[in-house]
């Protein structure tokens, strides 16, 4: 049998946030299976779920069966695409854009998804940030914090206002 791969160049981006709807060639990430309902009457959320791996896995919770609660920073188009692509499966969705280094935002989210739907069952932290620099020393104070606050301390103050909710 003979496969024959596509080769696709590298997508890179520069500046935070990203934007994946600005990005050529566009990610190839949809799997193409039918769901099962695994998930149905199930409510996730999903942080970093305007593209990349949190796009795809909002978009397969709702192939799934899942209610979608869809947070962000600031991308709304990639996000209100995450929307469109969760309803298309389906999916009632919710959408958020907020920090969720700040602890009061990433509690409003939870109350926002209990508000909506009643409860919570799953939580994912995609939700990251990265700074790359060739040097170390290059490394700001500012950025090094920033990193923190969204790749570590969102997911605490995510868990701790979840935990309650989540069976």
């Amino acid at each position: 049998m003979n496969h024959t791969a596509t080769i696709r160049p590298p997508i890179h981006e520069d500046g935070l946030p990203g934007s994946e709807a600005t990005l050529a060639p566009q990610p190839d990430w949809q799997p193409r299976y039918p769901g099962s309902g695994r998930l149905k009457g199930k409510i996730a959320l999903i942080t970093g779920a305007d593209s990349g791996i949190g796009r795809a896995t909002a978009v397969l919770f709702a192939r799934e069966g899942a209610k979608v609660a869809i947070a962000y920073l600031c991308e709304d188009e990639d996000a209100a695409k995450t929307r469109e692509l969760c309803e298309a499966e389906g999916a009632q969705t919710v959408i958020f854009s907020g920090d969720l280094g700040d602890p009061e935002v990433a509690h409003a989210l939870v109350d926002l998804v209990i508000c909506e739907w009643g409860q919570l069952d799953i939580l994912v932290n995609n939700a990251g940030e990265q700074h790359p620099d060739k040097d170390i020393r290059d490394i700001t104070t500012n950025q090094l914090q920033r990193t923190f606050q969204t790749n570590i301390f969102s997911m605490f103050y995510l868990v701790q206002a979840a935990r309650p909710h989540l069976k």
